[in-house]
């Protein structure tokens, strides 16, 4: 089926712009999500982040980030610089939608990073981390691969390999990007008081309601067919209706997902003697996220073995983080975004659709390295910043309080956090695991752990 050059057209910007509300609907999945996983008496800075996110983020990616990454793709590919041309979105009607498509995707890899640094990063220090993200760093990433700079076919490292970089929707460009910096922040920041015992041991510190973590996460997941799906337009150049990729696409999200979530159920199962609902819950959010860049490019059972394999290893990488490397990563955000991410993309040309192909692997694997090590850079260049202008961590009174109360002067549960004995937060309360007194809140939702 063909339609005319205008209609199709039309028809594709109408999607494009549904896309983005689809996409834009993912930031209440985050919110929960992350609300779910830090305690009860933090849950108000963490929607304060998350509203930070969208309203600071998509002001940044206006007036700054879209244009610089408008200059940077030239830059990087032999184009040349024209600040007029990376700007002239400003005052085009057409361009703002293309602008609106990008700002959903900023606003998804700056949310990344505030589940990382939950429960002890300062407001204003975040604020200035979240602009950064927004206005240089993402629009940099994006600019490498999507505006035919340094990593695709035409930019300096694509022409030197003999490939362009493939990630179709932002496995690295986006996911990989805000896992690492959320890694780094962490880092940075430091960990939560009594995350550590005098041993170096890690400590459970569990997160309020698995039911806000579970839900967001099925949120997140319906969000993301406009991420995948939605990165396809619907009729080509031609008019003809792209029905095969469209399917593909659709198809290898939803096996990537539930591939995903299996993996992680039958891990925790064997970490953890049972299968665990958050654990289930990244894995199939580490699935999506591993078939993010992949979806147009493999046979559908890649789909499905990257959504298993990525799956597999979010529990793993999670306790590396956590035990190994000593980096309090409260959601876990480098295990499902940061891994997941990166392995999915690199292994792209194992189940290609096109045929395996070396120097397509070669490309992909240089390609994660290089959105990595600027994932670092600008990290650590953001964070440092916001170190210098306000402190990077609340006061330790803050902290023990509670960032709502300290921070922000509210209360969420009212009914439930004050510092009486029993409260959610605050004092010793019954494992559903068994009946014990514990007093730590109760079972982890942030990783599962156990006493």
């Amino acid at each position: 089926m063909a339609v005319g050059g205008e209609i199709a057209s039309g028809i594709n910007m109408v999607w494009a712009l549904t896309v983005a509300f689809l996409i834009f609907f993912m930031q209440p999945g985050f919110a929960l999500l992350e609300a779910g996983q830090v305690r009860a008496k933090n849950v108000g800075n963490v929607l304060m982040k998350n509203m930070t996110d969208w309203t600071l983020g998509v002001i940044a990616y206006f007036l700054l980030g879209y244009g610089i990454a408008g200059i940077v793709g030239p830059a990087t590919s032999g184009g040349g610089i024209d600040v007029g041309a990376a700007f002239a979105y400003w005052g085009s009607p057409g361009g703002w939608v293309t602008w609106l498509v990008g700002a959903v995707f900023a606003m998804t890899a700056a949310t990344i990073v505030s589940g990382a640094v939950a429960e002890r990063m300062d407001f204003r220090a975040y604020v200035v981390v979240a602009f950064v993200m927004t206005a240089f760093i993402y629009p940099v990433s994006e600019a490498f691969a999507w505006w035919d700079g340094l990593l695709a076919s035409g930019g300096f490292l694509g022409e030197a390999i003999g490939a362009g970089y493939q990630d179709f929707a932002g496995a690295t460009v986006v996911h990989m990007l805000g896992g690492i910096a959320g890694l780094v922040g962490a880092y940075m920041v430091g960990p939560r008081k009594g995350r550590y015992d005098e041993h170096g041991n890690s400590q459970p510190i569990p997160g309020h309601s698995m039911l806000l973590a579970v839900l967001g996460t099925l949120i997140l997941a319906f969000g993301w067919y406009g991420f995948n799906v939605g990165t396809s337009s619907i009729f080509n150049a031609s008019g003809e209706l792209l029905s095969a990729k469209l399917g593909r696409v659709a198809l290898n999200t939803t096996l990537g997902m539930g591939g995903g979530g299996i993996a992680a159920m039958a891990v925790s199962s064997y970490w953890q003697g049972k299968p665990d609902p958050l654990w289930t819950a990244n894995g199939l959010l580490a699935g999506l996220v591993a078939v993010t860049g992949a979806v147009p490019h493999v046979e559908w059972w890649g789909g499905l073995i990257l959504g298993l394999l990525a799956g597999a290893l979010v529990l793993p990488t999670f306790r590396f983080t956590v035990d190994t490397l000593k980096i309090d990563d409260v959601c876990g955000v480098f295990a499902v975004h940061g891994m997941a991410g990166g392995l999915g993309t690199a292994l792209i040309p194992v189940f290609a659709t096109a045929g395996f192909s070396g120097t397509q692997l070669v490309m992909q694997i240089v390609g994660v390295v290089v959105i990595g090590l600027w994932a670092v850079i600008g990290s650590v260049i953001a964070f440092g910043l916001a170190d210098l202008l306000f402190g990077l961590r609340v006061t330790d009174e803050e902290e023990t309080v509670g960032l709502d109360e300290g921070e922000h002067g509210v209360t969420v549960y009212p009914e439930f956090v004050g510092g009486e004995p029993g409260s959610i937060g605050s004092g010793p309360t019954v494992s559903p695991d068994g009946g014990k007194v514990r007093t730590d809140g109760g079972r982890s939702p942030n990783g599962g752990e156990h006493e």
